[in-house]
């Protein structure tokens, strides 16, 4: 007879507890999927919007459109790069390659980045879910955390911004290692699965930085919820075995039955994870360079009254998330010292009611300590830019608060089973509350007008927002708006460069040429080094035609910033008007490497392509130009010009027709689809009474119309069978040509006037002009 196995447990197996036999072993597949599912659906309804906004004015062109190695999508050149790089005042290669692979599926259409970053914010609602239940053995106090988390109007700043890739880059390794951590933490000791928490966690830092406190939130969580502390009073083992029968059972017991250790074993087992931190912590600094404000400028105690303000801000933003902004300027006056004090007792008062009640709320102290370590490495002891808070920086710390809020309510439900349906009815109304103000505060990311009036309106004292409202109003041609906000960012912080440069680019405008020099000559004060600066007094230059000295301008600010792509393409319009037209191609592709969707490197560099009569070239880069910016009336004339040299002449007068819808005074594209219906060869494209019409609003444009508008009136009449009227006219364009120095136009206009007097209509040859 064969043997009967008998069923045997291994020695290291581990008993259910009471947690996971009366909530996890009892929830349904179903149930988990459900939720995961409603998670992934909130993200979408609330920051699906983003599919329809656009970049924004402040580091989208730094981490995608105007950065060179990004916008080429995945090249070895490109990969190598993010190795190395620290742009933007951080080393997270992760970051950049993840923007590379938009830009390999996307281009630089915003559409596709707002949609990774929509998916990577529901992928981590759906895995803090997750690790919460499989840490806890608890469905809905995870489930109200990770909707807490999903939806709450704080992370609109780190989803609806392109440039925050990192935030949600990081945290979805920062889950990942949780959960790895959770599987290592449960089972025998396996150097695959301790290798697998070190390597999830190393790339978190290679995405973003600020994950260096990681391993400090694993030691919270090995005090609770998974129990792994032996340390006499600060253990929580006593409370599983005296309450895992109460009704309070699902919101305080620890999921995992492990082995208690030694606070210094659980220590000495992180040690590769803090050295991995400690790594960071030496690389940050070096990346982020000159961004890191010396102490001269914010001394020590001022960032740290700040730091105490800005830990109790953010907690009130958490409870009630209103007047949120992209940018909080640091108070230049510092802040009351009641203010200070009053924060640092709260602090303090929470921190003191955490320790002495850990033993029944240990989820307050872990949550509490999650919250006030994961903010340490940005909350401005080390102040990098001028921002006194960013709503960024909460995406992982105040998971720690609402673990604490969320454990709270379960544990006060369970208690008292009555109120459960109220509660329910209260969560899932706050919950909703919570998704409009998000989607609310996600609108304002629209574009940078939005964005930056938000702001003013949030903030006090706010020069960075004036600024970029400015630039955003500048982008719209509405130049005159752009330059009162430029005075008003210079009124509260007169030494600000940017503002500066801006302000002096707006006055330029205005044809107030010493003015505007003058700007850029107190801006090179503050910064000798400010290339924007020098392309500002190139195009003064410029603008005055003195094309040598502009062009010297222009290679200086191309010096000092090699990587300003208007100082490239600027140089090369410069060298252009002085007929060096394979420099200025070169200058236009050097702009064009650095920034590919730069709309005026690519219509320039097609103006010289058609100058010398490089047609093929000449249109490719105006459809370039047109597909970056659809409304540019005079790239659509001139393409239409190029077309028509070509032969294409349908194709051409369809460029004319929408570029006069465009800008119906765009006397190009009016006397060349007058001159295409009047002499075409192609007998499908002419229309007398259209060519006439516009025609005639040509002429009537000028008190004074060049012959060559005349001429090409007279060739509508003539289509028309008007030739009375064209005679006349195209007698006019003899006496005119000859008036204005247009001698050699002579000799045609007066063999057209001879068809017209024999009753003739005038058809273009076979080797077409444009006109």
């Amino acid at each position: 007879m064969g043997r009967r196995s008998k069923s045997r447990q291994p020695s290291n197996a581990r008993k259910p507890n009471a947690c996971e036999t009366t909530t996890a072993a009892k929830t349904p597949a179903s149930t988990i999927w459900a939720i995961c599912g409603l998670l992934a659906l909130a993200v979408l309804l609330v920051f699906g919007q983003t599919l329809s906004h656009g970049f924004v004015n402040i580091d989208d062109g730094t981490y995608v459109t105007q950065n060179r190695q990004v916008v080429h999508g995945w090249t070895g050149q490109g990969v190598a790069w993010s190795l190395t790089a620290c742009r933007a005042g951080n080393w997270h290669p992760l970051t950049w390659l993840s923007h590379m692979a938009d830009c390999q599926l996307y281009g630089v259409h915003a559409w596709g980045h707002h949609l990774t970053n929509v998916l990577l914010h529901a992928m981590n609602a759906v895995l803090l879910f997750l690790v919460l239940r499989r840490m806890t053995g608890s469905i809905w106090p995870s489930a109200l955390t990770a909707a807490l988390f999903a939806i709450h109007p704080l992370r609109a700043e780190s989803v609806a911004w392109v440039s925050e890739r990192k935030d949600l880059l990081g945290g979805l390794f920062f889950f990942l290692t949780l959960w790895a951590y959770v599987g290592y933490a449960q089972h025998r000791f396996s150097w695959r699965r301790y290798l697998t928490v070190v390597v999830l966690f190393a790339l978190g830092l290679m995405s973003k930085p600020m994950l260096v406190t990681l391993p400090c939130v694993l030691l919270l969580l090995d005090y609770w919820p998974l129990g792994r502390v032996a340390s006499g009073q600060w253990s929580v083992a006593s409370d599983r075995s005296r309450d895992s029968n109460s009704a309070s059972d699902a919101a305080s017991c620890p999921s995992l039955a492990t082995d208690h250790r030694p606070l210094t074993t659980l220590l000495l087992e992180k040690l590769p994870l803090f050295l991995l931190s400690a790594a960071s912590c030496i690389v940050t600094p070096l990346a982020q360079g000159s961004a890191v404000a010396p102490l001269e400028m914010i001394p020590f105690g001022t960032r740290l009254a700040n730091a105490l303000v800005a830990y109790v801000g953010y907690l009130r933003e958490f409870f009630v998330p209103t007047g949120l902004a992209v940018f909080y300027p640091y108070p230049a006056a510092g802040l009351p010292g009641w203010n200070v004090a009053a924060a640092l007792l709260l602090l303090t008062s929470i921190s003191v009611v955490v320790v002495v009640v850990r033993r029944r709320f240990p989820y307050w102290l872990v949550g509490w300590f999650w919250y006030l370590g994961m903010m340490v490495p940005v909350i401005g002891l080390v102040q990098v830019g001028s921002q006194a808070m960013a709503d960024r920086y909460t995406y992982l710390p105040l998971v720690g608060v609402a673990m604490a809020v969320s454990w709270s309510v379960a544990q006060w439900v369970a208690a008292r089973p009555r109120w459960r349906p109220t509660c329910e009815i209260a969560a899932t109304l706050a919950l909703l509350v919570l998704m409009g103000c998000a989607w609310r505060q996600t609108s304002y990311w629209r574009d940078s007008e939005m964005l930056w009036t938000r702001a003013l309106a949030c903030t006090t004292g706010n020069a960075f927002a004036h600024n970029n409202l400015g630039l955003a109003l500048a982008d719209r041609g509405q130049n005159d708006d752009a330059l009162v906000q430029y005075q008003k960012a210079l009124a509260v912080s007169p030494r600000l460069t940017v503002a500066l440069g801006n302000f002096g680019a707006a006055l330029a405008e205005r044809g107030q040429f010493d003015e505007a020099v003058a700007q850029y000559q107190k801006a090179l004060q503050v910064d000798p080094n400010y290339g924007e600066a020098y392309v500002g007094l190139g195009n003064v230059a410029a603008d005055r035609n003195r094309w040598d000295e502009a062009i010297d301008l222009y290679r200086k600010a191309a010096a000092l910033k090699p990587d300003l792509p208007e100082a490239h393409a600027n140089l090369g319009a410069a060298l252009a008007e002085r007929g060096r037209w394979d420099e200025a191609v070169a200058e236009y592709g050097k702009a064009l490497e650095i920034s590919p969707g730069y709309v005026d490197a690519h219509y320039n560099l097609a103006n010289a392509m058609a100058a010398q009569h490089q047609l093929d070239r000449a249109v490719d880069e105006y459809q370039k130009t047109l597909a970056l910016k659809p409304d540019l009336a005079e790239a659509r004339n001139n393409l239409g010009t190029a077309l028509w040299q070509q032969r294409r002449e349908a194709e051409a007068v369809a460029q004319w027709q929408a570029a006069i819808r465009l800008r119906p005074d765009l006397t190009g594209s009016l006397g060349q689809l007058a001159w295409a219906r009047a002499a075409s060869s192609d007998d499908s494209l002419r229309n007398g009474p259209e060519a006439v019409a516009l025609a005639q609003r040509l002429v009537q444009s000028s008190d004074d119309p060049p012959a060559q508008w005349l001429d090409i009136l007279a060739a509508a009449l003539a289509e028309s069978h008007r030739f009375s009227e064209a005679v006349a006219v195209e007698q006019r364009a003899v006496a005119a040509a000859q008036r204005q120095g247009n001698a050699e136009n002579v000799p045609p206009m007066r063999e057209r006037l001879r068809l017209y007097q024999a009753g003739k209509t005038y058809r273009e040859p076979s080797q077409a002009r444009g006109r």
